[in-house]
């Protein structure tokens, strides 16, 4: 809280004030210009800074019937240009909330630049802007991060949800640090003697500076948590301390006494324990858990006082940044991981010394097919890998070794793909399905539509497989129905689907009625073939039913009266054949042609 100018017994104080840590109103809000300690937590919110306004940005009503709740206000000022984030680090079992408005009046606050109202149910130990430094990707307590440049102000107010809590640190990060690490923020804004709080490490050194122009004395003090109590000999405008505590400088001046306090704060260094080498069986999308490598860096440490974040190089273990994700969807591989172990009260307190192998075995993922086909039952084929991997071992079912084995007989067989090293055996099995193809047998059956140009050409296949099936010089479908087909002769292809074999029959398509009458009533009075014309040299000659040739005909004779000789045939059925010269000059005759009519009277 904000501590006004004191009186000590007999000494008049003059002038400068001192700030505590945790001031709960925007119109005294702590300035800083660098990480603050962890505090000893808030209590209560003073008066009203949003005037019984029912949202900030994202923040809301509160328990205590305001928007703020157990706060603390700070105000920073930029005096360099980049990206600057900050965390916001607290006990993993409070909810803390924070919204960061760029201005310079707290009667005039505007929205909030960044904010963040989110419930800690996931139990995480930051909040903040930037990057979330235990290594949660995407996580809903961090927002962007922001781009600043100079002389910019910002003022923070931070939040505790409920009535109880433990304290808070802020730690400021970005790439303005990297390139302004002494001079990122402004401390000119800090009024106290002995400037903002100290956040530091065991075994270092902090150098309180008190001096003060026309100074007669200066006498220094310290509380551990028992009161201040004086230091001996500590007589200089500069006190060197090393141990965590409270620390005040009485100047005395000729116009009085200036009394000025400051935080000091050692935070430890930890150690990393030894992380043992890590192999396992790598499959696609594979997730590992780094956590699981926490309780071997921490050792005895307590993991409620020290981060373990995990980097791919040194230069990132030591500077804290890009943390890999603790779910890490690690590639296949050898790949070397730095471990950083760092105070969560003061992330400069830190240890990277250690690292540790992550070996991705690659779990094998054979490329062949799981299907073979015997063409006939006195083939053979080989089944399994054709461009093994060197490294794999390679069991058959059928008892070999090779990647690659023959079969002459249908079956299941199953290989065992093993990829092994460091005492791991990454392995998958891979079964083979073979089975026999038989080559295509057909029969064309042509239906046809009277003296109708178009009929439909069924292929009936005679021997059980998988087929497909080409009229002519058109594309191979599965359907073994072909519509609309043309006058002519054609050519039918079928064949397996795994391409062991294929048969081509010969057909023709012509148009006939399938009963005549030549009974003097004008219709259908002569029996004739229509598209004769399409086929080189046709001739077609009818038989009776024991053979004997009744009549013949080409494509320019007369249709058949139902005569021979000149005298009327009975009723009965009639036979005929087809023939042609096919491209190469030789005469053959019509396959798969319905050859059979009726004359009726």
């Amino acid at each position: 809280m904000l501590k006004s100018a004191m009186k000590l017994i007999g000494i008049a104080i003059f002038g400068q004030m001192t700030y505590g840590q945790v001031i709960p109103d925007c119109g005294s809000a702590v300035p800083i210009c660098s990480n603050t300690p962890i505090n000893g937590g808030t209590n209560g919110f003073g008066i009203d800074d949003f005037n019984g306004a029912s949202s900030s940005g994202c923040l809301e009503r509160t328990p205590s019937g305001n928007i703020e709740s157990n706060s603390a206000w700070y105000r920073f000022r930029t005096s360099a240009a980049g990206q600057l984030g900050f965390n916001i680090g607290h006990a993993n079992t409070e909810d803390w909330d924070f919204a960061l408005y760029q201005a310079t009046d707290c009667s005039n606050l505007g929205d909030p630049i960044r904010c963040n109202f989110f419930d800690n149910s996931d139990g995480v130990g930051f909040i903040g802007v930037g990057e979330d430094p235990s290594g949660v990707s995407d996580s809903v307590h961090y927002e962007d991060w922001l781009q600043v440049a100079p002389n910019e102000d910002y003022i923070l107010v931070i939040n505790n949800f409920s009535n109880s809590n433990s304290g808070f640190s802020i730690q400021f990060t970005g790439d303005i640090w990297t390139t302004n690490p002494t001079d990122a923020l402004d401390c000119s804004i800090i009024n106290n003697l002995l400037g903002p709080p100290v956040a530091a490490c065991e075994g270092d050194t902090i150098t309180l500076d008190a001096t003060t122009p026309g100074a007669l004395s200066y006498d220094w003090f310290s509380n551990t948590g028992s009161g201040f109590t004086p230091i001996s000999g500590a007589t200089l405008p500069t006190l060197n301390v090393t141990v965590s505590a409270q620390y005040r400088v009485v100047v005395g001046t000729p116009s009085g006494s200036i009394i000025s306090d400051v935080q000091a704060v050692f935070s430890p260094i930890p150690i990393t324990n030894a992380v043992s080498d890590e192999v396992f069986c790598h499959t696609s999308n594979m997730v590992y858990d780094l956590n699981g490598k926490d309780a071997e860096a921490l050792g005895v440490q307590d993991p409620a006082e020290f981060l373990v974040s995990y980097h791919t190089s040194q230069a990132e273990a030591l500077s804290g940044s890009n943390p890999l994700d603790k779910m890490y969807n690690k590639a296949q591989g050898l790949e070397s991981v730095f471990v950083r172990l760092a105070s969560r009260m003061n992330p400069d307190c830190f240890d990277a010394s250690v690292s540790f192998e992550l070996n991705a075995l690659e779990t094998p993922e054979p490329s062949f097919s799981t299907e073979a086909t015997l063409c006939g039952d006195s083939a053979n084929v080989v089944i399994g890998e054709t461009m093994p991997n060197p490294g794999y071992m390679y069991q058959w079912s059928s008892g070999e070794t090779t990647p690659s084995i023959t079969v002459s007989q249908a079956g299941d067989y199953t290989v065992t793909v093993t990829n092994s090293a460091s005492g791991i055996n990454c392995a998958i099995d891979r079964t083979v399905s073979v089975f026999v193809s038989n080559a295509p047998q057909i029969s064309v059956d042509i239906e046809f539509e009277d003296l109708k140009p178009n009929n439909t050409v069924n292929v009936e296949d005679l021997v059980e497989g998988d087929y497909e099936y080409r009229l002519d010089d058109g594309p191979y479908q599965s359907n073994n129905v072909f519509n609309e087909v043309s006058p002519g002769a054609h050519t039918i292809t079928a064949r397996d689907i795994y391409g062991c074999a294929e048969v081509v029959e010969n057909f023709v398509v012509v148009g006939f009625l399938p009963i005549f009458s030549p009974n003097g009533d004008v219709l259908n009075e002569t029996w004739q073939i229509e598209g004769l014309s399409v086929l080189d040299s046709p001739v077609v000659t009818i038989f009776d039913r024991y053979g004997k040739l009744i009549w013949e005909m080409t494509e320019f004779s007369p249709g058949w009266d139902g005569s021979f000789q000149g005298k009327p045939l009975p009723s009965t059925d009639y036979w005929f054949k087809l023939s042609y010269l096919d491209s190469v000059g030789n005469r053959i005759y019509a396959k798969h042609l319905q050859s059979h009519f009726s004359l009726r009277r």
